[in-house]
């Protein structure tokens, strides 16, 4: 019988997805929000019931430390986190399920009066998508250590930079250096996969092998805006044109190196019209690999084929990079806890990567990590219809809780 109390987690899990909720039932909660704030005082109350000590640091990471033991508090903490930060009009699981699921184990060892040997902290960790100023993972970057001053120069639309983000809610970007914790005795997250891989396979959760390690590129494309009517085709310099065939060569590129993925996930045309050739085009590149020199590779083609293209219609290109995030392994042994965790738990192991990134990513390269992948319906995510059941959540509080009482 489980001891996770599955009605509770899914009353949270509901109350969370309201708030920055959208007509259409996404949710919009960008870091540095009124509703991301929202967000994040209600966290901070569930881990105050779990039993747990709340504190905001520097950058603005919501943590609730589990000690019951004060002989044990100088002891490296094992942390459990997530995000609860979403894309514009994203779903309710992705981040949320693995912040609220680890505060949930939280109470429930509060609620047996089980004692850890040391201190736990469960994280909501600011921005993790990026989705607002073009650099994600901010606050497990603050935590690792790898947040750096010119990471908060990054503008969003508005032209606001993290920094002043920062500032408008009363955070200390000149503090950031002391978000970090060390030592971590080891970094556990539970999400949902955002793929098929489990579904195909009719098994609940899944042991996480590694993490695709995201490269974002921004490329612009300088060509010359003239008029649609009097310039011939062939002493055109259409920048949309040249970029838009720079895009079915990032396709290309991606199909013929295996395991690759890249995606053009936003484009802007500067002073657009409906009779002007575009003088300016701005797109995003998000490529990824599990392996680092096969996504270099991809890169140097990607690169290249901008490069020949702008050439070739005599146009100007350069490429910007946004952010670059290793590949990385979990750990062997904690892949090997989570494992005995799911046959406890009666379930069947399955091993699969992730093709996404995570906050895990960033500890990496700090202490063990291990990742819980929770069953997505459809493998949709980053979307309203985001979803998985009652049944596969409690699977993976289930697995988590037991991870946990493991390590």
């Amino acid at each position: 019988m489980s001891l996770i109390q599955l009605n509770r987690l899914l009353h949270h899990i509901e109350q969370l997805g309201i708030i920055g909720q959208m007509p259409d039932g996404g949710v919009s909660r960008l870091s540095f929000t009124d509703a991301e704030h929202e967000a994040n005082q209600f966290v901070q109350m569930l881990m105050q019931q779990a039993g747990m000590e709340t504190s905001i640091d520097p950058i603005g990471n919501i943590i609730g430390t589990y000690c019951k033991d004060p002989s044990t508090s100088h002891e490296a903490p094992i942390i459990m986190g997530s995000h609860i930060d979403t894309v514009p009009n994203g779903g309710k699981y992705d981040g949320a399920l693995g912040v609220l699921t680890a505060i949930e184990v939280i109470h429930t060892l509060h609620e047996h009066d089980i004692t850890p040997a040391r201190p736990i902290q469960v994280i909501a960790f600011k921005d993790e998508e990026g989705v607002r100023f073009g650099v994600g993972m901010l606050g497990s970057r603050a935590i690792a250590g790898t947040l750096t001053a010119p990471m908060l120069k990054a503008v969003d639309a508005q032209g606001i930079t993290v920094a002043q983000a920062m500032e408008n809610q009363h955070l200390q970007p000149a503090n950031i250096h002391l978000a970090k914790i060390d030592p971590i005795y080891a970094y556990l997250e539970l999400h949902i996969e955002q793929g098929r891989v489990l579904e195909t396979e009719n098994i609940p959760v899944g042991v996480v092998t590694g993490i695709a390690g995201p490269l974002w590129l921004e490329v612009t494309i300088h060509g010359l805006a003239e008029h649609a009517g009097a310039t011939p085709m062939q002493l055109r310099q259409d920048a949309l044109a040249g970029a838009a065939e720079m895009m079915v060569e990032v396709e290309r590129i991606a199909n013929e190196i295996d395991g690759t993925v890249a995606t053009v996930g936003k484009i802007t045309i500067e002073n657009a019209g409906v009779n002007v050739i575009p003088g300016q085009v701005t797109f995003t590149c998000d490529l990824r690999h599990v392996i680092q020199e096969s996504r270099d590779l991809a890169e140097h083609e990607i690169k290249k084929a901008i490069c020949t293209i702008a050439t070739k219609r005599h146009l100007y290109s350069s490429v910007k990079e946004l952010q670059r995030v290793k590949p990385v392994t979990t750990d062997a042994a904690i892949m090997k806890s989570i494992h005995h965790a799911i046959e406890k738990c009666g379930y069947d192991t399955f091993y699969l990567s992730s093709g996404a990134g995570h906050d895990a990513m960033q500890f990496a390269h700090h202490c063990p990590i291990g990742m819980i992948f929770v069953r997505s319906k459809d493998g949709v995510s980053h979307n309203p219809l985001e979803y998985s059941s009652p049944e596969d959540i409690e699977a993976g509080a289930q697995v988590l809780l037991e991870t946990i009482l493991a390590l």
